[in-house]
């Protein structure tokens, strides 16, 4: 699954608010343009993917119900 796929796969199924998932397809773009950047920019990249990620944190506790 591509990165257009998976964007056409969380409009569908009314997912673009689950921010997991956008981390998901950040990550799934940032694979596809490996090939173009350089080591650093893909590091930083990731880097930034990772921190959203983390910011995350466990906000979903309470509503597991809700949410998944």
């Amino acid at each position: 699954m591509d990165s257009r796929d998976l964007a056409q796969y969380l409009e569908a199924t009314d997912s673009i608010s689950k921010p997991w998932l956008l981390v998901q397809l950040r990550l799934k773009k940032l694979q596809e343009r490996r090939a173009t950047l350089s080591p650093d920019a893909y590091a930083h990249e990731l880097a930034d993917i990772h921190e959203d990620l983390m910011k995350l944190g466990e906000w979903w506790h309470s509503i597991e119900d809700e949410v998944f």
